[in-house]
């Protein structure tokens, strides 16, 4: 039904049931005394190759398996390429640690006892040509005590459960939303969901498709990265928590709203980062505003040189700017600076223009619970470590010592 709904070709299906191992010649004579439902029914070396592979961009070759013979076809398979989206589906699909570490979402599918016997019934004697006594037999000698021993204790793995199964249309909906949410972002949002880029327009576009020009002037540069800069602060204000609160209108109308964060302040890495400070002094009335500077020599050599922040920073929010992301190691030496003086890691948002690939994995896998908020993800550093296509030295634009 999920599939269905998206209709989109990078979301792939992968059911569990295809990975059945093919029965033995001794297990065939014996077949009606094979439990199917045993998480040794799969062969999950295999599932788990595939899942691994799909997830590291190939493409794979998911077996065709025979219910009616219990044999995987040996001459035919189904070819499944990479996708945005694999969406894994099977009853003992949580059993295995492994399988489950592959997961960016669990989603447990709560059905009736009565519902689950019934499509079991219509499923295996429709699709699988056996009989009804047959299938009630090994309901009640298999299916039932699989359910109660294995997929019922796996619930507790997952991160969503469905009540009443596919007749939850809400819950379905929902999902949907989420997954279409999710192809329309960046590849680097799907990875780490801590990074916001916020949403392109023709504007935005256009702003940085004119400080990216060599040839633009000084004046305009600083006006539309300042329209920038604007942009990006704003976007990060609205990740701050907040309370509700209820006023009263001109009209005499009660309006309830939100009330800011009252506990802020600015943090800029000199000297990139002061061009950021005046956006956040028109978003933010009063705002504490400290500052970092990092000396670099060449890419792995960095040193604190200076630092004046306020003496609370650690009972507050803080956001740190710097217009380009690019390695991210002065980055992650002024977050770490802000963690010794107390501030808790998800209470730092990280503002900057554009950021390199290298420089988001850098930071985020290090600090995986601030936030980055950014306009644009560049497509990568080059040797000497400068964002591509980027916009050069932004700080000595932006000053005008580029000269």
């Amino acid at each position: 039904m999920i599939i269905q709904q998206l209709h989109d070709h990078r979301v792939v299906l992968i059911n569990q049931d295809s990975f059945y191992r093919g029965l033995t010649l001794e297990e065939m004579k014996h077949v009606h005394e094979y439990n199917f439902d045993h998480p040794d029914a799969f062969d999950t070396e295999q599932l788990l190759e595939c899942i691994e592979k799909l997830k590291s961009g190939m493409s794979v070759q998911v077996p065709i398996y025979d219910f009616k013979t219990h044999q995987r076809c040996s001459d035919s398979f189904r070819q499944v390429n990479a996708s945005d989206v694999i969406i894994l589906e099977g009853i003992l699909v949580f059993h295995d640690a492994h399988v489950r570490n592959l997961m960016n979402m669990k989603i447990f599918v709560d059905t009736d006892a009565d519902v689950r016997l019934a499509r079991r019934i219509r499923r295996d004697t429709v699709e699988r040509g056996r009989d009804i006594n047959s299938v009630l037999e090994q309901y009640a000698k298999f299916v039932k005590p699989a359910f109660d021993d294995f997929v019922l204790p796996s619930k507790k793995y997952a991160d969503v459960i469905i009540p009443r199964g596919g007749d939850n249309h809400v819950a379905i909906d929902l999902i949907v939303q989420h997954i279409r949410t999710k192809l329309g972002q960046h590849d680097l949002c799907k990875i780490y969901p801590n990074v916001y880029v916020i949403q392109s327009t023709f504007q935005i576009r256009g702003m940085h498709t004119l400080i990216r020009d060599k040839e633009i002037s000084k004046h305009d540069f600083v006006f539309y990265s300042d329209r920038l800069i604007r942009l990006v602060v704003e976007h990060g204000l609205g990740h701050l928590p907040f309370t509700e609160k209820q006023i009263v209108t001109p009209t005499g109308s009660v309006y309830t709203g939100v009330d800011f964060c009252k506990k802020l302040c600015g943090v800029s890495i000199i000297r990139s980062g002061e061009s950021m400070e005046n956006a956040l002094r028109a978003c933010c009335k009063g705002i504490k505003i400290g500052k970092i500077l990092i000396h670099r020599d060449g890419d792995n050599g960095k040193q604190l040189i200076y630092e004046k922040l306020p003496k609370d920073i650690s009972e507050r929010h803080v956001l740190l700017l710097d217009p380009v992301l690019a390695t991210g190691n002065s980055a992650n030496q002024a977050i770490e600076l802000l963690i010794q003086k107390g501030v808790p890691e998800s209470h730092i948002i990280f503002l900057n223009l554009i950021s390199a690939p290298e420089g988001i994995h850098c930071v985020c896998k290090r600090f995986p619970s601030l936030k980055i908020v950014t306009s644009e993800i560049d497509q990568s550093l080059n040797e000497e470590y400068r964002v591509i296509p980027g916009l050069g030295e932004f700080g000595d634009r932006y000053f005008g010592t580029d000269d």
